[in-house]
C-alpha cells in the first residue's frame, strides 16, 4: 500500500513537471490564460461556466480597447471579476492569445434546436422556473442568453447533473448577492411556525428574501426568523437525466444555445 501511494506520487510528479514544462514553453499570453481565464472558461476558451471565447465575436467586447477594459475592470454583477495583479503589458499578452482562439471553430451543438424548443416548452417544462424573452417564472436564472453565457457541455451538465452547476461563488460570503451570480437555496421558518424554502434572492446583515416554488416572493428581517438553513451546492432543479432521452437532451441543449440574447 505503501509503496502504491509512492508510485501514485511519483506519477503526479512526473505529469505536474510535464505541464508546468508543457506551459513554460508556451508564449506569455497562454500561460496568464491558463493560470487566471482557463478555470471559467475551459482550457481551450471553448466556455464553461463562463462564455465561449472562441466564437468570432465578444458581446462586451466588439474591440481591444473594450477588452483590456473588460478584463481590468471586470463586468458587474456577471462572474467576471476585475483583475489587479496583471500588469497591462500581460493584459495585452492575453488578448493577443484571446484573438488566436477566435481563429478556431467550435463543434456545433448536437440536436434539433426546433425540437427543443418544444421540449423547453412541453416536457422539459423549463418555464416554469425560468424566463426566456420575457416570459415564464423567475425562480431560476433568466435563460435570454445563456447560449453567449454558457458551452454546450456546460448545459447538458447542468440538465443531467443540476447541482455540479451551481455556481461556487456563494461560498464566499458578500454583503449583497443576486441571483444567478449567487445562486443559493435557502430554508426558513419564523417565530410563528411558517417554513417556506426557495431561491435567494437578495440578502444583506439584517435580511433576506427568497422567491419560492410558486414565484412569490417572501421578505423577512433575521430577528424575525427562528431557523435560517443555507443549502450550499444544493439546487430544486430536478435532474432531466431520466425524464429525457439522449435525443432529446441534445435538442434541448441546441435550443438553448441558440439563445444568445439577439446577438
Amino acid at each position: 500500500m505503501h509503496c502504491s501511494f509512492l508510485s501514485w506520487s511519483r506519477l503526479g510528479a512526473v505529469l505536474l513537471l510535464a505541464t508546468a514544462n508543457c506551459l513554460a514553453q508556451s508564449p506569455p499570453g497562454q500561460r496568464l490564460y491558463s493560470a487566471n481565464c482557463a478555470p471559467c472558461h475551459g482550457p481551450t476558451g471553448a466556455g464553461g461556466k463562463a462564455p465561449d471565447l472562441t466564437a468570432p465575436r465578444y458581446r462586451h467586447a466588439p474591440n481591444d480597447q473594450a477588452l483590456f477594459g473588460i478584463i481590468r475592470f471586470g463586468i458587474p454583477n456577471s462572474g467576471m471579476p476585475l483583475t489587479r495583479h496583471l500588469t497591462d503589458q500581460d493584459i495585452h499578452a492575453v488578448i493577443a492569445y484571446l484573438r488566436t482562439l477566435q481563429e478556431t471553430s467550435p463543434p456545433p451543438a448536437r440536436g434539433n434546436a426546433l425540437a427543443g424548443r418544444q421540449l423547453y416548452r412541453t416536457k422539459g417544462n423549463c418555464s416554469q422556473c425560468h424566463t426566456l424573452q420575457g416570459t415564464g417564472g423567475a425562480t431560476g436564472p433568466d435563460l435570454t442568453d445563456i447560449g453567449a453565457r454558457r458551452s454546450p457541455a456546460y448545459l447538458r451538465e447542468s440538465l443531467v447533473n443540476p447541482e455540479a452547476a451551481v455556481p461556487e461563488n456563494f461560498m464566499v460570503y458578500r454583503l449583497f448577492s443576486l441571483i444567478p451570480d449567487n445562486f443559493l437555496q435557502v430554508r426558513a421558518v419564523t417565530k410563528d411556525g411558517r417554513r417556506i424554502t426557495g431561491t435567494r434572492v437578495n440578502e444583506d446583515p439584517f435580511s433576506i428574501q427568497i422567491r419560492d416554488s410558486s414565484d412569490r416572493l417572501h421578505s423577512f428581517w433575521k430577528d424575525d426568523l427562528a431557523e435560517l438553513h443555507k443549502d450550499r451546492g444544493k439546487s430544486p432543479m430536478p435532474s432531466y437525466r431520466v425524464l429525457l432521452s439522449e435525443e432529446e437532451l441534445d435538442d434541448l441543449v441546441a435550443y438553448l444555445v441558440s439563445q444568445r440574447g439577439g446577438l
